[in-house]
């Protein structure tokens, strides 16, 4: 009985990483389309937290976000797109978020540690089977 249920659910396996890509990406294509439709807020903002070159940095910083969570959709460049997405939230973690944290249940209960732990997990384990990538690199090898 074990055994089928493990067998029918590695034939699904592909599923989960799919559903993540396109929940995730989705959010960060919403979030750069924002940001880049809003670029006077978000400066300021980013003057604010004392981000140089404020303008530029939130152009790159919803361009990164937009570009990325498209292509994560797709699950095209999925590990290099991961890359400079990751970057940002770590700029953001450390410029704008962990000053304010003292604890360490405030740091693992934050959104953006979270987003850096499902980057990092979509830069080593790759966008699963139903993506581009995949479909690309099976190709290749023909």
């Amino acid at each position: 009985m074990l055994d089928m249920l493990h067998d029918r659910m590695l034939a699904y396996e592909w599923l989960g990483p799919l559903l993540l890509r396109l929940v995730f990406g989705y959010f960060w294509l919403e979030t750069g389309w924002a940001k880049l439709h809003n670029l006077e807020f978000f400066s300021a903002r980013f003057v604010e937290w004392g981000i140089p070159f404020p303008l530029l940095s939130a152009t790159l910083s919803g361009a990164t976000d937009l570009i990325g969570g498209g292509l994560l959709i797709v699950g095209l460049w999925t590990r290099l797109a991961a890359v400079p997405m990751i970057v940002n939230m770590l700029v953001a973690l450390a410029v704008v978020v962990l000053p304010t944290i003292s604890t360490v249940n405030e740091f693992v209960e934050l959104d953006e540690v979270l987003y850096v732990a499902v980057l990092f997990w979509l830069l080593m384990a790759g966008p699963g089977k139903a993506s581009l990538d995949h479909f690309l690199a099976r190709r290749h090898r023909r």
